[in-house]
């Protein structure tokens, strides 16, 4: 049987109320933290970790068909997934690192050198572009975030600016090389899935999202005007400059992002000893408080990838698909169940790539079906993900920008303008059928 197939054969197996009772987990989630925090006027007063505790146990508690050791086990594997350990390594090394250089300087040196060539005026308008040129070169928005963060909310610091919006304008411009860069994860997946050429999904992408881009630009312009570079920046040390250049050049030449923290880290100790900014052992300290203030986010992660695990085996992304795929009618509605399905199925798993894959087969039958373009159905896929994905308060990309510059996840959602956009242009190019080639 085809991997298609089965797809579908699973999805049609998935009755109402074990749908339903499937999807639970997540809705108590939502319920708990989100609604439970805008009645309060406050994101304060629900730990996004107690959050996740209760909607684990939740989850674990109503796994009726399976026994309860299937059930724990079910949940740390899904905790304990490769891509959830390679995110909780990447949040290890970004908290070392990035306490280790501010420790040694290297932050404060690098937003003066920053000050001394960039207007304040230009501060935001600089951070999106120098994201969109950097996860376009790189094609992953973590290693982008990891990078440009610690020194946004810096300049926020020394600007006045407000460095929620400041985090946030690096968190959205990651996301344009994350959905159009060629090297993407998003990018190979959503083409393999459809069957088009990479080149030719990069040109129906960017009549959808580059002219998003340039209007959030002309909006951060506009944000940004009554930012002043402080009179008074302090003279730069060059030399501590030199871990944040080395970050930044390895994570262009598109070496692996664990690889690129190890040796900026590296570059903390050596240059920070050697200067005297602190000794081996304060290194040592740096490092350590450095990882300890990660911790949150780390189990954050990992209740999230078990609790999403127990959605997933229960059907309730299954369940999601069947119904959104029932009632299509003509390329339109085709198009528009493609977007909604991946965006869906990416709150569900709190991972683009994964709701490409998943849902990648299935939109492939829906496209051929209804006759919609094959690279406008990567697109879809691409854009839809990529928006949902940047937005979602547990996410990887929100809960690495959110430790780094030491505010609330959802802090950083009311300013993430960009993935706002990008959905709206492409719901748009659904709505206007545009780019008319391609549609």
């Amino acid at each position: 049987m085809s991997r298609e197939s089965a797809g579908r054969q699973e999805v049609q197996e998935v009755s109402g109320s074990s749908g339903w009772l499937g999807l639970s987990p997540l809705l108590v989630f939502i319920t708990l933290y989100l609604v439970t925090s805008i009645i309060a006027g406050d994101f304060y007063k629900v730990p996004i970790t107690v959050a996740f505790m209760i909607s684990s146990i939740y989850a674990v508690a109503v796994s009726k068909n399976f026994t309860l050791t299937h059930r724990i086990e079910s949940f740390s594997r899904g905790a304990g997934t490769r891509n959830m350990m390679l995110m909780l390594w990447i949040f290890v090394l970004a908290g070392a690192f990035a306490n280790a250089a501010k420790v040694m300087g290297s932050i404060d040196a690098t937003v003066n050198l920053t000050l001394s060539f960039l207007p304040g005026n230009m501060l935001l308008a600089g951070l999106f572009a120098a994201a969109c040129f950097i996860s376009l070169s790189v094609g992953t928005s973590v290693g982008t975030i990891v990078a440009l963060v610690p020194v946004a909310a810096a300049l926020a610091e020394s600007t006045g600016a407000s460095i929620p919006l400041v985090t946030a304008t690096v968190v959205g411009g990651s996301f344009f090389g994350d959905n159009l860069s060629f090297i993407s994860d998003t990018t190979v997946v959503a083409t393999n899935t459809q069957g088009c050429r990479m080149d030719d999904k990069f040109k129906v992408n960017s009549f959808i999202v580059i002219p998003a881009a340039l209007v959030i630009l002309i909006i951060y312009l506009i944000l940004g005007a009554d930012i002043n570079t402080p009179t008074d920046i302090p003279e730069v040390e060059y030399l501590n400059v030199i871990p944040y250049i080395v970050v930044l050049v390895c994570a262009l030449c598109g070496m692996n992002v664990m690889v690129v923290l190890t040796l900026g880290l590296l570059f903390t100790g050596i240059i920070g000893i050697a200067n005297g900014s602190y000794g081996l052992f304060e290194w040592f300290d740096a490092m350590g408080k450095g990882i300890v203030g990660m911790g949150e986010l780390i189990i954050i992660t990992m209740l999230a990838g078990g609790l999403l695990e127990i959605v997933r085996e229960n059907g309730g992304i299954d369940f999601i698909i069947k119904k959104m795929t029932r009632r299509i009618r003509g390329k339109r509605g085709a198009e528009m169940s493609i977007g909604l399905l991946v965006a869906i199925v990416d709150v569900c798993t709190a991972n683009n790539t994964v709701a490409i894959m998943t849902v990648g087969p299935i939109a492939k039958q829906i496209g051929d079906r209804y006759g919609v373009d094959n690279r406008k159905c990567a697109s879809i896929l691409d854009t839809f993900s990529c928006a949902v994905q940047g937005m979602l308060p547990y996410g990887a990309q929100i809960l690495i920008a959110a430790g780094l510059a030491q505010l609330n996840p959802v802090e950083i959602i009311p300013t993430l303008y960009y993935p706002i956009a990008i959905a709206l242009a492409a719901l748009l190019s659904i709505l206007l059928r545009y780019p008319k080639r391609y549609s």
